[in-house]
């Protein structure tokens, strides 16, 4: 049964996913129906071009505030651009073998390839994880929008010299999330996606070039703080894996992509995959490298949080933030949604006419639960870095755990000879569930005793 059945492409591009469509901060997906129309422009496909054009906007997103935070836990510069360019293998890797395991198991979205490739037990958890995933990543936009018109809020009235309640960073949150976000978050359908990915596109590169320009020409009042050129501890250099881990990650939008395209074949995805995320490498360096350094070990968790409040450049780069996450957490709302009501009917048994007759009423309620929940945990949360560094942990199972999952189960079902390179790839697949699991453990684990002690 169609959770969403209203196909709405971008660039022209049909496709039968909804979370590809997220752009600010990379969303899951979700199931759909074709149309006819759709079924016509899907035919033509995408080319290798304008898929790269894709998985870079699907990567991109919120996620390049925090990197300069990242590059400042990291212990510098140097450490974290080795920690990054380590960890682009493994991501272009479990890009490449998600593209794999889609075409071997004629699969189109990422948790059917997880269904299909591990069977249901891993399904299961790849859909909790993915509404975990998009639960954590509502609450960061709504820090995210707090934090961006507490600091224009405090612009306004520090000129006229006196601070309202109105002005405060509760109730402006508040006061967006039910007048602006809830409304756009109850209909069945959402058909705005296009016009929020347009959005995120032009706010997250005129910040990654205010970043970059206000390092070459700061403001006369910033003065950088001590700069590090090492980690304080070895694990501190894995603080900085979570939010490589969330700002990379495009996998589970990838899978559509990968089907969408003209020739869904492996050399043009490789292609595709390597030339994206080394798009994306040069974005969040460059918006990692010189917020670091224009701040040194003062950065905000927020980079934009740094600035003065006065700033223009800089207060237009938050308009354009705000905007985009407002247009966005509906969408990513709507993928978490989609996957808790496939969970709730698939093992509920329900007839189809029960589920017809009751979906309006399960619909708003949990449009209702999941956004109070989440409101009421951005109200109590103080900044973004701790909502990262806790979903951008579960990012890896993303990006190593599930992946290598597939390529191993993927692999032991092929029935020809086990050559050396069969019992390669099946290693490999056993190193990057390792890895995941280290990452996602420790990261975890760490983000939680931080909070806890705190």
């Amino acid at each position: 049964m169609a959770i969403n059945a209203d196909i709405e492409d971008w660039g022209g591009v049909g496709r039968d996913d909804s979370g590809e469509r997220a752009w600010l901060l990379q969303s899951p997906s979700v199931d759909s129906v074709p149309h006819l129309e759709s079924d016509r422009r899907r035919s033509r496909g995408v080319s290798s071009l304008g898929a790269v054009f894709i998985v870079v906007n699907a990567a991109l997103g919120a996620g390049l505030l925090n990197f300069p935070a990242a590059f400042n836990m990291a212990g510098g510069v140097t450490a974290g651009m080795l920690l990054q360019m380590c960890m682009l293998i493994f991501i272009i890797s479990g890009l490449v073998i998600l593209g794999y395991c889609s075409q071997v198991s004629n699969e189109g979205t990422y948790q059917d390839v997880v269904w299909a490739s591990c069977g249901k037990v891993a399904g299961v958890l790849c859909e909790v994880a993915i509404a975990v995933y998009t639960f954590g990543t509502c609450i960061a936009f709504l820090i995210v929008i707090g934090d961006q018109l507490e600091r224009i809020t405090s612009a306004i009235y520090h000129e006229a010299g006196a601070m309202h309640w109105y002005t405060d960073r509760k109730f402006t949150i508040a006061v967006t999330a039910f007048l602006i976000i809830l409304p756009l978050c109850i209909p069945k359908e959402i058909g705005f996606q296009k016009y929020a990915s347009a959005f995120s596109v032009v706010g997250t590169w005129y910040v990654t070039i205010v970043v970059i320009i206000k390092y070459f020409w700061p403001d006369a009042e910033v003065t950088p703080g001590y700069i590090p050129t090492s980690a304080s501890s070895w694990t501190a250099v894995f603080n900085a894996m979570p939010t490589i881990c969330f700002g990379f990650q495009c996998h589970v939008s990838s899978v559509p992509v990968f089907n969408s395209m003209t020739k869904k074949e492996m050399k043009p995805w490789m292609f595709v995959v390597t030339v994206g995320m080394i798009i994306c490498l040069f974005v969040y360096t460059g918006t990692g490298v010189c917020g670091f350094l224009s701040f040194g070990s003062d950065v905000d968790q927020d980079v934009l949080m740094s600035y003065p409040a006065n700033d223009i450049a800089v207060a237009i780069a938050r308009a354009f933030i705000i905007i985009c996450v407002i247009t966005s957490y509906p969408i990513l709302h709507f993928c978490g949604r989609a996957v808790i009501e496939g969970l709730w009917l698939r093992f509920r048994g329900e007839q189809v006419e029960v589920c017809v007759r009751r979906e309006q009423r399960r619909r708003i309620l949990q449009t209702l639960v999941w956004f109070l929940c989440t409101l009421l945990l951005a109200l109590f949360i103080p900044d973004i870095g701790r909502v990262i560094s806790l979903i951008g942990g579960l990012a890896a199972c993303f990006i190593f755990i599930f992946p290598g999952l597939c390529l191993i189960q993927a692999k032991l079902s092929e029935t020809d000879s086990r050559s050396a390179s069969w019992h390669a790839f099946v290693a490999y697949g056993v190193v990057m569930i390792t890895i995941g699991a280290f990452i996602f453990g420790l990261t975890t684990s760490n983000s939680i005793y931080q909070d806890i002690t705190s």
